[in-house]
């Protein structure tokens, strides 16, 4: 039955990939390398359990109703104030306590064949976590061609304005879930410029160009070169929209793992994305019982961006009755 956690799987013959409606959640995701060779390139565990019981730092989820962080948990609205739990003190992280990535969804449609696809449906209610209104919410994971998933989410707010930012949380690690941390990799981001953030994560409003500083990847850079330079790592908004586009998608990213030649681009119409290093990642046992330490994977979170509800300069997350949001992520897979 749908009310119970469980892995369904998408296979076009080249990449296999395995969700749960436990959060919308990639647990498993297989491509090939230069040889052909298949490697699960995402963090995660064998079977639901781990995530039901919280063992998961948000991986391979879909966060929401509003990714990352509000400050202080706190937000006004239509004159009212709304008071969000403080999960990640002092402010509210990836929807609360009991965001999207915890819930149950149920399974709308389930597709087999050469386009293989799953759609999930969630309905979040009226003070749920804090939030204003009753939203519905689909989100689906298309095999479009042999190399490339798709992601579309959507959320309708029924009665309320509200905000909403869905984010797909999923940790990369393009040598294999398996094979240590990510600071060989190289990557470009498809920006110039990024949001500072303050003692505790939250972007001081400011939008700053990134030239010749550690965050500047707007040419392929190795993601350990200046890791050290920034803190902990790499947790920050970057503002897209410098670069071409596809299907009326922009380019966000490619990521590259020199020794697979596995290579990611990632395509979106979100207007910013949280790169994060897996800085908090520590000693937690995954898949096959491997450990994961310290930027054992990477995530390219497509996003409004973070507190865009307390920033009036940057792009509006509030969601009008009956309008929709749509935001969709396209992952091609190649080798080079």
């Amino acid at each position: 039955m749908a009310d119970q956690p469980q892995i369904y799987e998408l296979n076009n013959g080249t990449v296999v990939v395995k969700i749960t409606n436990y959060g919308c959640t990639i647990t498993s995701l297989s491509v090939p390398d230069k040889n052909g060779k298949l490697a699960d390139v995402v963090l995660g565990f064998d079977t639901v359990e781990p995530y039901v019981k919280g063992a998961s730092p948000y991986f391979g989820c879909i966060v929401g109703r509003v990714a990352n962080r509000i400050k202080n948990g706190k937000f006004t609205l239509n004159g009212t104030e709304y008071t969000l739990p403080i999960n990640k003190p002092p402010n509210s992280l990836h929807g609360g306590f009991k965001g999207f990535d915890k819930r149950i969804w149920e399974v709308a449609e389930y597709k087999k064949g050469d386009k293989p696809s799953i759609t999930f449906k969630y309905r979040s209610s009226d003070g749920e976590e804090g939030y204003p209104g009753d939203v519905s919410v689909t989100a689906t994971y298309t095999l479009t061609s042999t190399m490339t998933m798709k992601l579309d989410m959507e959320a309708v707010p029924e009665t309320k304005a509200t905000p909403i930012n869905l984010a797909q949380h999923t940790y990369w690690n393009l040598a294999g879930h398996n094979s240590g941390n990510i600071l060989d990799h190289t990557i470009q981001i498809w920006a110039s410029e990024m949001t500072p953030v303050d003692e505790n994560t939250v972007p001081t409003g400011e939008i700053k160009p990134i030239k010749g500083t550690p965050f500047d990847f707007t040419a392929e850079k190795k993601v350990g070169l200046q890791v050290h330079e920034v803190g902990l790592g790499y947790d920050h908004n970057y503002v897209l929209g410098s670069g071409e586009e596809k299907l009326g998608l922009k380019r966000a990213a490619k990521l590259k793992d020199p020794s697979s030649s596995r290579v990611l681009s990632l395509w979106t119409n979100a207007p910013g994305m949280q790169f994060y290093t897996g800085n908090h990642v520590n000693g937690v046992v995954g898949k096959g019982g491997a450990v994961y330490n310290k930027h054992a994977g990477l995530c390219l979170e497509t996003q409004g961006f973070p507190n865009a509800i307390n920033q009036p300069n940057f792009p509006s997350v509030v969601v009008q009755p009956g309008n929709k949001y749509q935001h969709t992520m396209l992952f091609e897979f190649s080798v080079e």
